[in-house]
């Protein structure tokens, strides 16, 4: 039926994957000129440049990744599923660092740790780029292993055997996705609950001042709670699909696993564009390029 429900989200799912690869190229471009041309990147601006560049090859790879799945190449699946984690899991931080980055730069607590904490966040935002390529290849090594583990057990003509492989393979991807997901889902959490708490703590003292016209404290804390609480529903959807792929509730061949995909990266996507509105110099540029399409149109 060429008009199936899997077809129908597999398109939009090609589409909305290849939009996002535009978006977050654009993303590159921009942010990756600017720290040429300069020499130095604002430390947010940093994180937001290599994230956008994970994205980019995320979203690449989860086209590559479905399809190989879809038509049943396992063999080589195998290969483009392990790249797909160590993306995946450096996107994963990325993110959180982002989050942490937002929490600590915005927060306007008076603890002598998070006052050291605002002072160095600029300065480690390399190193937990870093650390983030390490967790990623720690991530992509694990799934080696499992994977190389699961087929020698099947390479057994043993039924049991078997059926181990299979039951080992969906165990230890579970607690892989648990650990490598679970882990920086909580400290993206504990970040937007800190800012809940800032901003109410802000807005308590603004009672007993007299308002300003631009409250710029305010708009930081709402800004970043905006992208950072939209980020983190999709980001749940997302975990909550990784956590049914291990328990094979929705198979490949399954629409709905097409509608989750359509959801958990339209999140990301959405996301994505949030980072690039709320960035002064992208704002510019794309003004500047929609600007010399309508004169050029006219």
């Amino acid at each position: 039926m060429p008009w199936s429900p899997t077809f129908i989200f597999m398109v939009i799912f090609c589409v909305q994957s290849l939009a996002a690869m535009l978006q977050n190229g654009f993303m590159v471009t921009v942010l990756g000129r600017k720290w040429i041309q300069s020499h130095a990147l604002p430390a947010g601006d940093m994180i937001v440049a290599c994230l956008a560049a994970s994205r980019f090859c995320l979203h690449g790879l989860a086209i590559l990744n479905n399809f190989l799945n879809f038509f049943l190449l396992h063999q080589i699946d195998s290969y483009f599923g392990i790249l797909w984690d160590f993306i995946n899991t450096v996107n994963y931080w990325l993110t959180t660092w982002l989050a942490i980055f937002y929490c600590v730069k915005i927060c306007s607590f008076s603890h002598p740790i998070f006052l050291w904490m605002k002072w160095r966040i600029s300065q480690s935002v390399p190193r937990l780029l870093l650390g983030s390529l390490i967790i990623g290849g720690l991530s992509a090594t694990s799934t080696f292993t499992g994977n190389t583990i699961a087929f020698q057990m099947m390479a057994y003509e043993n039924c049991t055997h078997a059926c181990g492989a299979r039951m080992f393979s969906q165990y230890y991807y579970r607690c892989h996705t648990m650990l490598m997901c679970i882990t920086p889902f909580f400290l993206s959490l504990l970040s937007i609950i800190l800012l809940m708490f800032s901003l109410y703590w802000h807005l308590e003292q603004m009672r007993y001042h007299r308002p300003r016209p631009h409250d710029h404290s305010t708009q930081a804390h709402t800004m970043a709670l905006k992208s950072l609480a939209f980020f983190l529903i999709f980001y749940t959807s997302y975990v909550l699909f990784l956590m049914l792929s291990t328990t094979h509730v929705i198979t490949i061949y399954n629409s709905w696993r097409w509608a989750w995909e359509v959801i958990t990266y339209m999140g990301i996507s959405l996301h994505s564009t949030i980072l690039m509105l709320s960035n002064p110099k992208m704002r510019r540029t794309l003004k500047t390029k929609f600007s010399n399409l309508c004169v050029g149109s006219s």
